[in-house]
């Protein structure tokens, strides 16, 4: 619609277009905010997937430290006992 158009329209006709304009801008504010809070969640799970990996890297270590370690308790458990032969 050009000036000349909306110079046309009745006061009442003009509400309705605005009216639909703010309803219109409220569900796109709403969509925003939707969309921003998502974006958000995904950059949360990638800053804490870095976490995860480096945290399970570690528990990794541990768990292959906790095996020498029992090994080698039941190593010397069987060579007290006679078991093994030096």
């Amino acid at each position: 619609m050009n000036e000349k158009d909306f110079r046309k329209l009745k006061r009442i006709e003009l509400y309705e277009i605005m009216l639909a304009q703010a309803e219109e801008i409220d569900a796109l504010r709403s969509e925003l905010a939707a969309t921003k809070e998502e974006l958000n969640n995904k950059k949360l799970k990638i800053e804490h997937s870095g976490s995860l990996a480096e945290a399970s890297l570690k528990l990794t270590n541990i768990f292959e430290e906790a095996q020498k370690a029992a090994d080698l308790y039941l190593f010397n458990l069987k060579r007290k006992a006679g078991d093994v032969d030096e």
